[in-house]
């Protein structure tokens, strides 16, 4: 019996949409040549990570373990999979591979970082294959909601692994390659231990519809409208961003992309050749010298970003284009759950300015890039694997994938993030609960989630925050009374006085009443007093605020 194991363990993506980092590894137990599949990151929110820019996974376990990692596969350009590789290269060092477009992509956010964009290997498609050590590992197309979004095929010594990446089966993609199923049983003829599968959809019930079909249904909507018309999607969506841009083209009107992402995505395809015939594009200098009824504004904000173009539109003035009354206003995009409020807020704004918002609730003008539950069913019967991993889910979406899988006949395990699991013989165990998390870039600064940050800006922004000052002297007395600083709180209490005065006074009858033994101790008295700034807001305005004690004595 041999003693190389195959282990899978995700770092992140696995119990959660986003953050996308994959770990597989091929040898003696603690001694496995290590690759890693994707390292993306997801974007904060104001209620659990204020202030926050990005979150990326906790790769500690796998920094710790660097001199093992012999390369870094990216599937697709998606943020949630390429977006940390810029911040997290450094610390890893490994070599990265991907398809064409994605590189374009990585290099620039390697240059963002200060690293050599030689560091990014270009691939070509499956047959082509690239050794990692005791892997061997080639890009099978798929498509997706973005160009040349790759399935990675997995050799190692002890069989062949499938991972996914995000896909749909689309034969009729626009723009990228069409999902070629004839291609994928020939791939997966000889055998497949596992399918690492993505899960984002397992929940809906019907098969996917292609790229192709949203075209008609946007080129009626926009061949009808009177004034300007301005379209928001992913700006990633290639496809899309095409679509719409032929219906504007064809309705007679000109071209404009606002938001540096679009500028970005539409140049990234163009250069690695996978965009062709996209339309005419005037500057938005130019567009304002022309009537509004010929103008087609392409935006970014789909998921109500601030500081996206859609959101300054609907704010009042983006590049000195405004929107008036009678312009038309299309998602053409559905919304992340978690981003409705910002879409609404966007919404309601375009509404007070008279504008004709039209949303994708009838389905008739986005298609999903993941692939439905009747697709992945599809998948599995096409590559017929052995274990059914799901990925790229949240629990819920993991647990619902494996019951499919079982329902087939096939061995389904429910792998969340830290769980490493040994795919070697013939029954798949969980053999390590590996601690996995998240990293903040805060600013221009990476801190843990435990580090304490967030937490204490959080408990500001809920409760308020106050600053005592207080100065001791040589013979630790109080110099005067304290006095109090307040930050996020009203100015009076229920006594109808200053809130200042309430702690103020209370402050100083705590310091009267005090000892030589407390006001000598510094840890002693930051405790006293912190307690009745606490104890005598909570009094007045119910509210238990942060304090900051300052102390300084005079020596």
């Amino acid at each position: 019996m041999s003693t190389e194991r195959i282990i899978y363990l995700p770092l992140g993506g696995a119990g959660e949409i986003g953050m996308n980092a994959y770990v597989y590894g091929y040898g003696k137990p603690d001694q496995e040549r290590l690759i890693l599949v994707d390292l993306g990151v997801t974007f904060p929110d104001m209620d659990g990570t204020p202030g926050v820019d990005l979150i990326l996974p906790d790769i500690t376990w796998l920094k710790e373990r660097r001199d093992r990692l012999d390369a870094i596969f990216i599937t697709h350009a998606h943020e949630d999979h390429v977006g940390a590789i810029g911040h997290f290269w450094e610390q890893l060092g490994a070599p990265i591979y991907t398809r064409a477009f994605t590189a374009n992509i990585a290099r620039h956010k390697m240059a963002e970082h200060g690293h050599s964009d030689q560091t990014v290997k270009v691939v070509s498609p499956w047959p082509e294959t690239t050794t990692a050590g005791p892997f061997k590992v080639g890009f099978l197309p798929i498509s997706h909601s973005i160009p040349e979004s790759s399935a990675l095929v997995i050799d190692t010594p002890q069989g062949r692994l499938i991972h996914t990446g995000d896909f749909k089966l689309d034969e009729t993609p626009i723009v990228g390659e069409a999902y070629d199923p004839a291609l994928w049983a020939e791939v997966s003829k000889d055998g497949v231990k596992a399918l690492i599968c993505d899960s984002t959809n397992i929940f809906s019930p019907h098969a996917g519809r292609s790229e192709v079909t949203v075209g008609p249904e946007i080129e009626k909507l926009v061949a009808g409208a009177k004034g300007m018309v301005v379209a928001t999607t992913f700006a990633s969506n290639v496809a899309r961003v095409k679509t719409l841009a032929e219906a504007g083209d064809r309705a007679g009107r000109s071209i404009v992309l606002l938001g540096r992402a679009m500028r970005r995505m539409i140049e990234a395809a163009t250069e690695t050749g996978v965009l062709k015939g996209f339309p005419k594009v005037v500057s938005p200098e130019d567009a304002l010298s022309l009537p509004r009824e010929s103008v087609m504004l392409l935006v970014t904000g789909s998921q109500g970003e601030r500081r996206a173009a859609s959101a300054q539109l609907a704010r009042g003035k983006y590049q000195g284009i405004t929107m008036k009354e009678g312009d038309l206003f299309l998602f053409s995009s559905k919304t992340i759950p978690g981003n409705e409020k910002g879409v609404i807020r966007i919404m309601n704004q375009f509404s007070e300015l008279g504008v004709d918002v039209v949303d994708d609730s009838n389905g008739h003008f986005h298609v999903s890039g993941h692939a439905n539950r009747p697709d992945l069913e599809a998948m599995h019967d096409v590559v017929k694997p052995q274990i059914v991993i799901p990925m790229h889910g949240e629990h819920r979406h993991l647990r619902e994938h494996v019951k499919l899988a079982q329902a087939k006949g096939r061995r389904g395990v429910l792998a969340i993030n830290g769980m490493m699991i040994d795919l070697s013989g013939n029954e798949p165990t969980v053999v390590e609960y590996v601690e996995t998390g998240r990293t903040y870039i805060d600013g221009s600064v990476q801190i843990g989630a435990m580090d304490g940050v967030v937490r204490d800006r959080i408990r500001m922004a809920l409760n308020g925050h106050v600053t005592v000052t207080v100065i001791i002297d040589e013979d630790n007395k109080p110099l005067g009374d304290p006095w109090c600083d307040i930050m996020g709180l009203p100015e009076q209490g229920k006594s109808r006085v200053p809130l200042v005065d309430i702690l103020e006074e209370d402050l100083s009858q705590f310091l009267g009443r005090s000892g030589v033994k407390t006001i000598r101790d510094d840890d002693k008295l930051e405790e006293g007093l912190k307690r009745v700034a606490r104890q005598s807001a909570m009094s007045e305005i119910g509210k238990k605020p942060e304090v900051t004690i300052v102390v300084s004595r005079l020596n």
